[in-house]
């Protein structure tokens, strides 16, 4: 199979959430949203070690309050993120391990992805070459003009919601930012990248509970999860 890294993506400054504090720092019941994050990827058996990627003002933070505090001896490394989230995903690809063969990549935003959900997207990755994890489109989708007129309605069930985690083969999603890079392509998540090189992206059923934290409504949805769910046992 190969070594299999994590790449964390905490480097964002979460301008829609309204505070002075990055939200993935926001503590929740006690703890910084980041930690929950890192308790899926630490105690996930096939994960092996991990890399933090961050802004300047925080590696410190995240590693004696996070990382040293809540014990999660797999992350080797706290990075420097760049400017946006594709810069950071470059900043951490170069930190990997050079016996690394599998990269997960996921927003540390994402406090609520499952186990299971990180194991069924690995495995499909290893079977393929790449996958990501993804639902299918609850409601219909319009196509919009920037005059806000419908130009087309698109057929439903082909529309899947994108999430994190997104694996990939080191190879392929290091020759895909490398290729980006030099011809200027700019993408919103890594599967973009990917497809660009003609290389096939699997989609694998993820959770419509995996919900990446933007708002405070978000805040409010995850403080309940934890109330009703076992995020808390992790962390102890």
């Amino acid at each position: 199979m190969g070594k299999v890294s994590a790449l964390i993506l905490s480097a964002g400054q979460g301008k829609r959430m309204g505070g002075r504090v990055s939200k993935q720092l926001l503590e929740i019941e006690g703890r910084p949203l980041l930690a929950y994050t890192l308790a899926k990827f630490h105690e996930h058996p096939l994960i092996e070690d991990i890399i933090v990627v961050t802004r300047a003002e925080e590696m410190s933070y995240c590693q004696e309050e996070i990382i040293e505090k809540y014990n999660f001896t797999k992350v080797k490394k706290v990075v420097l993120g760049g400017k946006e989230r594709q810069d950071s995903v470059y900043q951490g690809l170069l930190a990997l391990a050079p016996e690394t063969k599998w990269v997960v990549v996921h927003d540390g935003v994402r406090p609520l992805v499952t186990s299971e959900v990180i194991t069924r997207v690995l495995n499909t990755a290893l079977a393929k070459g790449s996958a990501i994890a993804a639902v299918p489109a609850k409601d219909t989708i319009k196509m919009v003009s920037d005059e806000q007129m419908v130009l087309k309605t698109l057929p439903r069930q082909t529309l899947w919601h994108v999430q994190t985690p997104q694996v990939f083969k080191k190879e392929i999603l290091v020759r895909a930012y490398e290729e980006a890079s030099a011809s200027s392509l700019t993408a919103t998540d890594d599967a973009s990248l990917v497809e660009h090189l003609g290389v096939p992206v699997f989609v694998v059923q993820g959770d419509y509970n995996n919900l990446k934290i933007t708002t405070p409504e978000d805040l409010i949805i995850f403080r309940e999860m934890l109330r009703t769910g076992d995020h808390k046992r992790e962390l102890n």
